[in-house]
């Protein structure tokens, strides 16, 4: 088992930047790639960003291309997402999630999830 916990989420004028962090305890954290997820009200949950379990491969969704910036630490168990620029569409739940297999692009393969946390940008 993995456990999951996202913190640093909160509220934001549009342009500004917060980094969301996801704390990981259980199994051993390297053993796993890291996606990071958002859902908005009314909206299915969407992917963000990946990262491998040694950092080397990275993907991010268009909408967060060159805004946001997946990392982790793997000393200290926590994957970070860094969002800059950020935009009232930006507005949900983000959520974090640990896979060992499958594809990154399949929300079906991430085995453990977080709670989520907050996000809110005014405008």
């Amino acid at each position: 088992q993995v456990q999951l916990v996202e913190s640093g989420g909160g509220l934001v004028q549009a342009g500004g930047s917060l980094r969301v962090s996801c704390a990981a305890s259980g199994r051993t954290f390297s053993n796993y790639a890291m996606g990071w997820f958002r859902q908005a009200p009314g909206k299915e949950r969407e992917f963000l960003a990946h990262i491998s379990w040694n950092g080397l491969n990275i993907v991010y969704a268009d909408s967060v291309k060159g805004r946001f910036t997946i990392s982790r630490d793997n000393a200290k168990n926590t994957v970070y997402l860094q969002m800059n620029s950020l935009k009232p569409e930006d507005t949900a739940v983000y959520y974090c999630a640990a896979r060992h297999g499958g594809s990154w692009s399949a929300m079906s393969s991430y085995d453990y999830w977080g709670q989520g946390t907050q996000v809110t940008v005014s405008s």
